[in-house]
């Protein structure tokens, strides 16, 4: 399965880059509230949330418009299909799924690009 993972031991600076990355990668705009990648305070310090792909959204979803890739293992949302009920992110465990009013749901699709711009080179694209 491929996923978003953050390196062990690593420190987050917050610098916010990773989330500037997704929200405009998804929405065309910088805005936290619309990345699929949240930073969060813990300790002194801060630490990247990111999607686990569990699929407890996929299970949730009463419309169909959240699949596996059998290939990858990634969970992944059909614009088509999502109504836009939120019911998806209402389960998410680690609260990185985002529903923009009159927008289908979005989540990460380990597409790399949060980690491509991380200056301390703390996420990773990987094999689980």
């Amino acid at each position: 399965m491929k996923k978003l993972a953050v390196k062990k031991n690593a420190e987050c600076m917050a610098c916010l880059e990773c989330v500037r990355a997704c929200s405009v990668a998804f929405y065309k705009e910088f805005d936290p509230d619309l990345s699929c990648i949240q930073i969060v305070a813990k300790g002194a310090g801060a630490k990247p949330m990111t999607c686990i792909q569990c699929g407890k959204c996929m299970k949730a979803c009463e419309h169909d418009a959240i699949t596996q890739n059998p290939k990858t293992g990634v969970y992944m949302i059909s614009k088509k299909n999502c109504v836009g009920c939120g019911k998806c992110v209402e389960v998410c465990p680690m609260k990185v799924m985002v529903l923009k009013p009159e927008n289908p749901a979005t989540k990460c699709i380990a597409c790399g690009i949060c980690a491509k711009v991380c200056p301390m080179e703390i996420l990773e694209i990987v094999e689980k």
